[in-house]
């Protein structure tokens, strides 16, 4: 099933073509028009209720066609502004959250995400070792001010330091504080790790793990859900108490929040997290290579393609199917079309070809 994706225009997205989301939005839907003075923040596949895809051919939602929902949620973001500085609940605290505060918490579920680079991608991922915020502490001696002269000699105490590492710091601090004005979460980034990405490298971000994007698009794989703990960098609701009762308060290296694949061939490589709920394969196939064979497990699964041309052949409930894949086509892959597809060569094909999968992590049982 060819699907449309559910665009989300949040204020913090990239405006009109500048956006991988209107760029794959145009792609995918002949309907959709763009606004140049519009942003183009998300993109969502799949079958959350805040935004469920919509089958091409029938116009039904994909829930109502598959009677379910799918395990997981899969996105394009396109990053114009920093969003907030947050944590997501684990599974305990989403169904008690829900319960209590159904307006603010959608559903029960919990949220843990992979975020894959499109473009350069800027992140602030979990907190700093102390012996860095220690520098950052006093190189900048507002910082000292504001934590208080007791506090700091206490980190002083136990202190062990490396050299400063700036990263240029401070051009992202003066981008968020323009932004931002008087917003205490801008303070956030002299204590947690800014992490640059390369197109293809990917963050993951379990539960209560504090971050924020900050720029660039991605492609991202989540539970499906949508629950948000906010505290700052944001005009939306700052459950601050909650997040502080929520969030992991570890120091880690910015090198170590880098989430490697594992390769499986020269053409396939996959993103498993430490959940069942979804994992991401990425298919690059060379344009030289005339047909491709990707093996899969029988669970449903959804495919995005990034670049290229390809003749997407697979079984169905109606028997066997061919689908022709370009830049923006999002096709459900059903249970039937285990346990292999095949991604053959197209006649108007003269470039290499990509495409992202999401599916459920049937990896991890391995």
């Amino acid at each position: 099933m060819e699907l449309t994706g559910w665009v989300k225009p949040y204020e913090w997205g990239k405006v009109g073509i500048s956006s991988a989301v209107a760029q794959m939005a145009m792609a995918n839907d002949p309907d959709f028009v763009l606004n140049e003075n519009e942003t183009y923040a998300e993109m969502w596949m799949g079958t959350h209720f805040c935004g469920v895809s919509i089958v091409k051919e029938t116009g039904e939602t994909l829930d109502r066609v598959l009677k379910k929902d799918l395990p997981y949620l899969f996105k394009v973001l396109s990053i114009n502004k920093a969003l907030s500085i947050q944590v997501h609940p684990n599974k305990c605290e989403a169904e008690r959250l829900h319960k209590e505060r159904p307006e603010i918490y959608k559903d029960d579920n919990h949220k843990p995400e992979l975020a894959i680079a499109l473009t350069p991608f800027v992140a602030l991922v979990g907190f700093q070792p102390v012996e860095d915020i220690i520098d950052y502490i006093d190189e900048f001696q507002p910082l000292s001010k504001l934590i208080g002269k007791e506090a700091v000699d206490a980190l002083h105490q136990t202190r062990n330091a490396e050299e400063l590492k700036r990263n240029e710091l401070l051009d992202v601090f003066n981008t968020i504080s323009a932004d931002f004005p008087g917003d205490v979460g801008v303070l956030s980034l002299f204590f947690m790790n800014l992490v640059r990405l390369r197109p293809g490298q990917a963050i993951y971000l379990g539960a209560n793990e504090i971050h924020a994007y900050l720029s660039g698009d991605c492609v991202e794989c989540m539970a499906c859900s949508d629950n948000v703990i906010r505290a700052g960098l944001t005009p939306k609701y700052k459950d601050v108490n909650q997040l502080i009762s929520s969030v992991i308060f570890e120091g880690k290296s910015a090198q170590c929040k880098v989430f490697m694949p594992y390769r499986i061939d020269d053409t396939v490589q996959v993103f498993v997290p430490p959940v069942d709920d979804f994992a991401v394969i990425h298919v690059s196939i060379k344009y030289i290579v005339d047909t491709y064979k990707l093996q899969i497990q029988p669970f449903g699964s959804i495919l995005l393609t990034l670049t290229g041309v390809r003749n997407l052949k697979l079984n169905t409930k109606e028997g066997r199917k061919q689908i022709t894949l370009t830049r923006g086509s999002i096709v459900y892959i059903p249970v039937e079309a285990a346990p292999e597809i095949e991604f053959e060569h197209a006649e108007d094909c003269n470039e290499d070809f990509s495409a992202y999968i999401a599916t459920f992590n049937y990896f991890r049982k391995a």
